[in-house]
């Protein structure tokens, strides 16, 4: 089990650094343009936005999440631990406080997608293209339960 808390500043570099790991390991459809340009989008938000962090016992940040309102807009584990139950911890502190969750997921991202459906997301929708028009298309979900 990994105690959640919420990000701190000091934080921002050990988060960025997780989240280019978890999508060096999951996201192999994007272009290395695209990859690039996302980066440079998380870098600039990242270290500064509140979101919940799963830390192991030397607090070092092993998987964090972000949700906006009753939208998770991300969900991402370290690969060095993915399949350790940190996901589901993060997803289950998240749907207790909110209840009525809704994410997308990259189409691409098999392993987020059948994640997700374990986890009692349902699809809504669907979309071409992700939310900065990119052409990678997006499973819209709700959590039903």
């Amino acid at each position: 089990m990994y105690t959640l808390r919420i990000s701190r500043p000091e934080d921002g570099a050990a988060l960025v650094d997780l989240w280019r790991r978890s999508v060096d390991a999951t996201h192999h459809f994007l272009s290395a343009e695209d990859r690039k340009a996302i980066d440079a989008e998380v870098c600039g938000f990242l270290p500064h936005a509140p979101v919940t962090v799963a830390v192991d016992e030397n607090d070092k940040p092993r998987g964090f999440m972000l949700i906006d309102g009753t939208h998770m807009e991300a969900l991402f584990i370290d690969p060095e631990v993915r399949g350790n139950g940190i996901g589901r911890q993060l997803l289950q502190h998240g749907l207790s406080r909110h209840g009525a969750l809704t994410t997308d997921v990259n189409m691409q991202n098999s392993q987020a997608v059948g994640f997700y459906q374990r986890m009692g997301f349902v699809e809504m929708g669907r979309s071409e293209v992700d939310a900065q028009g990119r052409p990678y298309p997006l499973i819209h979900l709700r959590y039903a339960g």
